[in-house]
């Protein structure tokens, strides 16, 4: 199947989803296959919930808005512009997905896809219901991806290469069982956000959007901060009180208040402001409801220091402070071009 009728059904795709957002659902005459499916995603994303507890309405309708700007024509283009795709021989990739975040595996769905691959799709049982629907809408606009597109809850057989996504623990163990395949293999990873005192408000408000967007589930939120000797972390607080709310989600409030008792108990000193705890710590990794901190005295060794630690990290945020670094609020509003890990998806499909 070739770029130009892969590229169709995503765009139609594109259009479904923008439908469909917090406060509203317009069902649009000009979207296909509308009496099929309009509803019943309605229904889907109300039950989301009830299948996974941190996919709230407001995490849940977050990712179909961000996927409903992603597949645009000019997008799409632009993202396969640099790219030949005219000479794939179709082979059969295998994804094992992630369910940390609604719809977190989609760009490696898309990927296998839009470049002309068979996708056998392993979905975790966390996030197993919402890409099943879009394949089945993307089957319904273009019938012959139904030789393309299969799922399975068992073993794994019969592929050519593999993109799985897992912990530190588990992809040692796809490494290893992988090992003869070609195979893309992502490990945990974080996000840090890099201060220096004179961020504005309104960067600190949409830094919060970094911490908390998916109650810091995902690789690509701000679980670390690096600020200047003598940082005061007045300023953010007063900023960050815009989610608030947050707390007011039982899973989310649960773990703040573990978190925080076994920092108490271990005597670790906190900053805390009743739903987010600081605290001094060098790992990048911290546990939901707690962002770590660390002091930096000179920002050229701490862009070494990043450099060095590159494989942990996923994301850098900061005032331009380190090059190539995301503007505060945008690490979850990722292009089609900005790949996990740095690791070119498209690169890899095209040289299996």
């Amino acid at each position: 199947m070739d770029s130009i009728n892969t590229k169709l059904p995503f765009v139609e795709l594109g259009k479904f989803l923008s439908q469909f957002t917090l406060n509203e659902q317009v069902q649009r005459r000009d979207v296909l296959y509308n009496d099929l499916y309009f509803e019943k995603f309605k229904d889907l994303l109300a039950l989301s919930k009830s299948h996974n507890g941190w996919f709230t309405p407001e995490q849940v309708y977050f990712a179909v808005k961000s996927w409903a700007e992603a597949l645009t024509e000019d997008n799409l283009n632009k993202w396969l512009s640099s790219y030949n795709l005219s000479d794939v021989k179709p082979k059969t990739v295998a994804l094992i997905l992630a369910g940390n975040i609604p719809l977190v595996g989609f760009h490696d769905f898309l990927s296998v896809l839009i470049t002309g691959h068979k996708v056998l799709v392993k979905a975790s049982s966390n996030d197993q219901h919402l890409i099943q629907f879009l394949a089945n809408y993307l089957i319904s606009v273009e019938p012959k991806l139904s030789y393309y597109i299969s799922f399975t809850d068992g073993k794994l057989e019969n592929f050519d290469a593999i993109i799985a996504t897992g912990s530190n623990n588990t992809a040692r163990y796809f490494e290893f069982y992988f090992k003869d395949k070609p195979n893309i293999i992502r490990k945990n990873r974080n996000s840090v956000a890099v201060l220096n005192g004179k961020e504005s408000h309104d960067d600190l408000v949409n830094l919060g959007e970094d911490i908390f967007r998916y109650f810091g589930l995902g690789c690509r939120n701000v679980s670390k901060l690096f600020v200047p000797k003598e940082y005061s972390f007045e300023a953010f607080f007063k900023a960050i009180y815009e989610y608030k709310d947050v707390i007011y989600y039982e899973k989310y409030s649960n773990n703040y208040d573990y978190n925080k008792a076994v920092f108490l108990m271990s005597n670790f000193k906190l900053l805390d402001n009743e739903f987010l705890t600081l605290k001094d710590d060098t790992s990048y990794a911290s546990p939901i409801s707690s962002v770590f901190y660390e002091y930096y005295e000179d920002i050229t060794d701490l862009q070494k220091r990043l450099e060095n630690d590159a494989e942990q990290i996923q994301c850098i945020v900061s005032n331009d402070l380190i090059p190539n670094s995301i503007p505060f609020g945008q690490t979850q509003r990722p292009k089609l071009w900005d790949y996990a890990d740095n690791v070119d998806t498209l690169k890899f499909l095209l040289s299996i």
